[in-house]
């Protein structure tokens, strides 16, 4: 089986390079000054256990598909349906944040699996993926979309589970899915204000209004207690060269100045849900707006103050 990683980023290249690393056929597709770097160099792929420089075969366009590939997606979810534009028909894993990522890719592929990710990971240089969690680099869970565990889930799994992961075949990945949006929601605060006083509360506010969604539209998600029962001590967040990961997923596509920013499908989908069933979402309607202008006008992570944030929420 041969693992093409679309979006060889923080999240694509940690999954490749540790499956590659365990003697699987992987090919990672990128692009542009990502892509150069990975074909002249290699991936360099830092983790609490090492510094390793990889030989992963990388292209920049669809490659023909041969029978038992696996695309497994881990873009953006803003980027996904351009990500699959142009790809034979084969199974479709999204190791991707938010939770309509599955729904994109079930409009154009047969068979789709969620993958939810707890994996603390960076990438702001060409070449250069760096991986924070140890003694895991992840907790994976993966099954079918919308529900169900079959052969591949399992085998995948079972991949991943030898190849620094904690990892696991589950009927219900969108359960856990919705547990890490909620998870997820926080994010925009993250970026735009740092990790400042003030910040959680905010954050803790937006985790409320996520949660009430949820329960009025009948959406089940795993429970913090078992998230953390299931992840024990697998994955913690260590320092790499001494260094603590400066921010998440979304404190990253503003530091990098890439213009957007996954804000629509996170703090996005519980403002959509909240009009859908009648839920006021004061709190995450702003984060999405201003997160919006923060990735539209490029501004850097950390720069707005958390008192003028919590004076633009009211």
């Amino acid at each position: 089986m041969r693992y093409i990683i679309i979006g060889a980023g923080a999240i694509g290249g940690t999954i490749g390079g540790r499956l590659f690393q365990g003697g699987h056929d992987v090919l990672l597709v990128a692009r542009g000054a990502h892509y150069e770097a990975l074909r002249d160099g290699g991936l360099r792929l830092l983790t609490p256990q090492g510094d390793a420089t990889l030989p992963i075969p990388v292209t920049d366009r669809p490659v023909q598909i041969r029978d038992g590939d696996v695309l497994m997606v881990a873009t953006k979810t803003q980027d996904t349906a351009a990500a699959l534009d142009g790809w034979g028909d084969a199974p479709v894993v999204c190791a991707q944040n938010a939770v309509e990522n599955e729904r994109i890719a079930l409009r154009r592929f047969q068979t789709v699996y969620g993958m939810c990710l707890w994996m603390p990971t960076l990438h702001l240089e060409p070449g250069v993926v760096a991986a924070y969690g140890t003694p895991m680099s992840g907790m994976l869970p993966v099954g079918r979309y919308p529900e169900g565990v079959d052969d591949l889930a399992r085998r995948m799994a079972g991949d991943l589970a030898a190849c620094s992961f904690s990892s696991f075949a589950t009927p219900d990945v969108m359960r856990w899915k919705y547990a890490k949006l909620l998870g997820n929601l926080g994010n925009a605060v993250e970026a735009m204000c740092g990790p400042v006083e003030g910040a959680r509360a905010i954050a803790d506010r937006a985790y409320a209004e996520g949660r009430a969604v949820l329960d009025a539209a009948g959406i089940l998600y795993a429970s913090d207690e078992e998230e953390r029962a299931r992840r024990g001590e697998s994955v913690e967040m260590a320092p790499l060269h001494g260094a603590e990961r400066p921010g998440g997923s979304s404190w990253q596509s503003l530091a990098k100045g890439s213009g957007s920013i996954e804000v629509d499908y996170l703090n996005g989908e519980i403002v959509l849900l909240g009009r859908m069933h009648g839920v006021p979402t004061p709190v995450n309607l702003v984060l999405q707006r201003e997160a919006n202008r923060f990735a539209r006008e490029r501004r850097p992570p950390g720069t707005l103050g958390v008192a003028e944030l919590a004076r633009l929420i009211g």
